[in-house]
């Protein structure tokens, strides 16, 4: 990296630059947050709330209607840090920028958190003061362990009845395993919620009951009791500093003063090694809290200098690594992580670069096509608004007009700077249905927004039925698919008629077995020739398929073996039990022969189907489905009928945990069993139970209802 990363042009130096995400469980308030944010930090003059509809990033009407996030939105912000005390009503300091994507909560739209936390340098990952550790919390959580971003925790909701700040911190150690540390405590809870107590400063932070927007508060110092909770909770995050961070751990062994700007330091050092986790407490809907989360983002959340280098191969075949360093001056490298159709633009594809600086009018290419194309357009996000820009620098994230063959998960680069960055990685879809459109006039319309639907949603995938002609879409549930129908009608003018929703079964095999078949074709002329030896193997659960070539000699000739291996991955995608593709298998091809004249591609892959289908009847096939991990909150009077209602849908109840007489319920349960299964609920807990679901794992159906499956199947 060059001694100045920066450009001189750029109007916000790297180090003071923050990619930040926001993600939750469903409801836990992340959007609300994000609305205080952008409000605090001048974007917007008014604020608008998620039930009202009028959110700021919850723009699309679906969003505004049903009051949930279904598409992460990017915006951008500028943020002063407050002064060190007195009564705050101007920022002081430098001005810092804040890039935010609000992502969902909801399970359906889980691939815009994957996406998201892929290409972004960390995240506050927001926890409802009430419910704690919820199913899609861990879920997120998971994504950002496996890209490593740093994070801090917002305890949100303080001010509702039941809150309890000691128990979530507590509870997301026990579930999450995340070294959580608070640095921001509520001072009281429920109606009682008056501000924050900053332990690393020592001092308390109240909020004016009479400021319904919080923009007035005032820093005082600690009284008795106040001060007792401040020490203990210091203490016990410099302890777990020294253990972590070698340069504070020195000052803790010699005894020496530790000044809070030494342990803010320390902090940030921790942080961003992902070695501890800060935990901020406050309410975003009553308007407590939030700015001194914003100074927690900016103290303790890395810029793009302070993570290491993105790093990819040296083009689609070559195994050398190369990195893009954080620098204006380097070469240009970028990531497409999400397309978007905009009525107004077109096709929109956003960026976050890594390396290097790209213009308006710049030719770049894409490193999985090779293709070259002109930038046409530059536009910074806020929201569903477009600014246009002429550049766009290192660590920024934008969007491109018109950039054509880009696909989620592409990297984008210079000329001379060939490099491939690994994409995210998406879910398989676990339910589908038949759709048609209402009239046939439409049906070009259809598959045009079909097409563009897929495009932008890599969780989404259509195909057709080969028996019965039949558009099939996929998705990860009922409400995914319910808006992408939604979308059809609104955005591209398609109304349609759809199936009942289908669940995307897989097949396997049990135990090894071999495939021998010779296809011997003689029709009076050139005949069909194609012989292949082969043995399957089941894999572990989840773990696909893989493919080896064991051949040494030339049993099969060179160029008949791309159509041996095609024969091989057509033959996975339908099993021989009801059809359904066949996963977590592992085949190793052995041999075969050929015949001089009569040998040909097509004799060559249909001899490779055809032993497959024989080594699947001889490896005991099973068939699997989709089971769900499901979460009901319901009262403790209510709870013995909700469980006998999940025994009956053949649910295996995992857990059941009781708090301030509400039971928490985990239970897993198979997808086919849990259609319609929120209007029974609420029928039982006469309206007052709720449930959240996620996928958890494949599982073999049982033998009794595959018989009954098969029975109505035939």
């Amino acid at each position: 990296m060059s001694a100045d990363p920066n450009s001189p042009d750029r109007d916000m130096p790297l180090e003071r630059t923050r990619n930040i995400g926001i993600t939750a469980h469903i409801d836990a308030g992340k959007t609300t947050l994000t609305e205080r944010i952008l409000f605090y930090t001048g974007m917007i003059h008014k604020i608008g709330e998620v039930h009202d509809g009028h959110a700021t990033t919850d723009w699309m009407d679906q969003e505004r209607d049903r009051g949930i996030t279904i598409t992460s939105a990017a915006v951008t912000c500028n943020w002063k840090q407050l002064p060190e005390a007195g009564v705050y009503k101007s920022r002081e300091g430098e001005e810092q920028r804040v890039n935010i994507i609000d992502t969902p909560g909801h399970v359906d739209f889980t691939a815009e958190v994957e996406r998201s936390l892929r290409v972004l340098d960390g995240a506050v990952v927001v926890f409802c003061g009430v419910a704690g550790v919820q199913p899609q919390s861990e879920t997120v959580w998971r994504q950002a362990n496996k890209y490593d971003v740093p994070r801090i925790i917002f305890v949100n909701k303080m001010d509702r009845v039941g809150a309890d700040f000691d128990a979530v911190v507590e509870d997301v150690r026990e579930k999450l395993g995340a070294n959580a540390h608070p640095v921001l405590i509520p001072i009281g809870s429920e109606e009682e919620l008056k501000g924050q107590l900053d332990v690393v400063n020592r001092k308390a932070v109240h909020y004016s009951d009479d400021d319904l927007i919080g923009s007035t508060y005032e820093v005082r110092d600690l009284d008795e009791a106040q001060s007792a909770q401040v020490d203990v909770a210091r203490e016990s995050l410099i302890e777990a500093l020294a253990d972590v961070d070698e340069e504070l751990g020195l000052k803790f062994l010699d005894e020496e003063e530790i000044s809070p700007a030494d342990i803010k330091a320390s902090l940030r050092r921790a942080t961003i090694a992902n070695a501890i986790i800060p935990v901020v407490g406050g309410s975003a809907f009553k308007n407590k809290g939030v700015q001194y989360l914003l100074d927690a983002v900016v103290d303790y959340l890395p810029s793009p200098l302070e993570i290491p280098a993105a790093t990819g191969m040296r083009g689609v075949d070559n195994a050398e690594l190369v990195e893009a360093p954080a620098d204006d001056n380097a070469k240009f490298c970028a990531l497409a992580f999400k397309l978007w159709s905009d009525k107004y633009v077109g096709k929109l594809v956003f960026i976050r670069v890594y390396s290097g600086t790209v213009s308006k009018g710049d030719k770049i290419f894409n490193s999985r096509t090779g293709r070259k194309e002109r930038i046409g357009r530059l536009i910074q996000i806020q929201s569903n608004d477009h600014k246009d820009i002429e550049t766009c620098y290192a660590g920024d994230i934008a969007a491109i007009a018109g950039f054509k063959s880009a696909r989620t998960g592409d990297t984008l680069h210079g000329e001379g700077f060939n490099i491939m960055l690994e994409p995210p990685a998406f879910p398989d879809p676990v339910i589908s249905m038949a759709v048609e459109p209402k009239t046939t006039a439409d049906s070009d319309k259809l598959a045009e927004a079909l097409a563009r639907l897929s495009e932008e949603d890599p969780t989404f995938v259509v195909s057709t039925d080969e028996d019965s002609g039949q558009t099939i879409i996929a998705g990860m549930g009922e409400l995914h698919l319910e808006i992408i129908q939604s979308r059809m009608d609104l955005e591209y003018g398609v109304k349609t008629n759809a199936g009942k929703p289908q669940i995307a079964y897989r097949e396997t095999i049990t135990t090894n077995a071999d495939g021998d078949y010779k296809l011997v074709k003689q029709t009076g002329g050139k005949g069909q020739y194609g012989h292949v030896i082969l043995k399957v193997a089941p894999s572990k659960r989840g773990a696909g398929f893989s493919f080896a070539n064991k051949i040494s000699g030339g049993e099969i000739p060179k160029e008949f073996m791309n159509s041996v291996e095609s024969g091989i991955n057509d033959a996975t995608n339908n099993g021989v039990i009801m059809g359904y593709p066949v996963v977590d298998l592992h085949v190793d091809l052995l041999g075969g022969s050929a015949h001089d004249v009569d040998s040909n591609e097509h004799a060559f892959r249909m001899a490779a189907i055809l032993a497959m289908r024989e080594a699947f009847q001889a490896g005991q096939s099973v068939l699997l489905e989709p089971v769900m991990s499901v979460v009901v909150d319901v009262p403790d009077d209510y709870q013995g009928d909700l469980i006998g209602d999940l025994n009956r849908r053949r649910g295996k109840i995992a857990e059941v945990d009781s708090r301030a007489g509400l039971s928490h319920i985990r239970a897993e349960v198979p997808m086919a069993e849990m259609f319609g299964y929120a209007t029974d609920m609420r029928s039982l807990s006469k309206g007052r139970a709720s449930f959240s679901m996620e996928p958890l794992q494949f599982e073999e159906v049982p033998q009794n209802v595959l018989t009954a499956m098969t029975e109505q199947y035939v």
